[in-house]
């Protein structure tokens, strides 16, 4: 194992992310796409099929159930996530955000933190799913078809540019320094405004998404940062996708 593919001293983690760029959308539309995607969530598995929001108010911190989602209810929570200064007049341009949590157990908690309706902000918009990393529901949820189903639900959901799944290590190989526009993880999407995908070496397979884009799959087993075979391919297809325009430096 060369030291490059050392995982690093601290516990690692795993996320689904999706990203996409300048989108004025407002609290209601935000809340339309969210209410989507938490009812493609909970036909992926169990552990996605239950979300609260904490709500603070004179009788202390409260659990708001979001399921089954309400779109009402939804829009208020995206007008309560805009952006401020102080007390000062609202951002609009740096859009909206909210955190959802599952209240799973340690070995089972997933969180989800959505922002959108940015429409001038250096940071993209995005909606980012933490999985558990460890234990009998990492192991069930943590597998290429799970994987997909979370990707195809951001897709339809959202329409973003690009969506990578991969544990923060992998990440940290991937592009330590954050100087591309795209990272290669374990499972990764590409719209087709990003271009089309190259053909890509063994085992790797490639998946349509319907007509908006393409998955694609490094290993069928788990992919980790203490395998340097999965690094070197992970570098390889990283390559290849830059070469096709897909990936490029900022």
């Amino acid at each position: 194992m060369t030291t490059e593919s050392k995982p690093q001293a601290y516990p690692d983690s795993f996320f689904v992310g999706a990203y996409w760029g300048a989108r004025r959308e407002s609290p209601e539309a935000c809340a339309r796409r969210a209410a989507v995607f938490l009812e493609l969530l909970a036909a992926c598995d169990p552990l996605l099929a239950h979300w609260y929001k904490s709500i603070r108010s004179r009788k202390g911190t409260q659990k708001l159930s979001l399921m089954p989602p309400d779109v009402s209810v939804l829009t208020d929570l995206f007008r309560r996530g805009v952006n401020r200064e102080g007390r000062g007049p609202v951002i609009e341009e740096l859009g909206l955000r909210v955190v959802f949590l599952n209240g799973g157990a340690a070995s089972d908690d997933a969180r989800l933190s959505i922002k959108c309706g940015a429409f001038d902000d250096p940071s993209p918009n995005n909606c980012l799913l933490s999985l558990p990393f460890e234990g009998p529901t990492a192991e069930r949820v943590l597998t290429p078809s799970s994987l997909e189903a979370v990707m195809r639900g951001m897709v339809a959901a959202w329409e973003p540019e690009w969506i990578a799944a991969m544990s923060e290590h992998h990440r940290e190989l991937d592009d330590p320094d954050n100087r591309t526009n795209a990272r290669v993880g374990w499972v990764t999407y590409f719209s087709k405004q990003r271009g089309t995908v190259p053909p890509l070496p063994a085992p790797v397979r490639i998946e349509p998404v319907e007509d908006k884009g393409t998955l694609i799959v490094l290993t069928p087993e788990r992919f980790t940062v203490a395998n340097p075979e999965h690094v070197a391919l992970a570098r390889r297809v990283r390559e290849l996708l830059t070469r096709a325009g897909l990936i490029k430096t900022r």
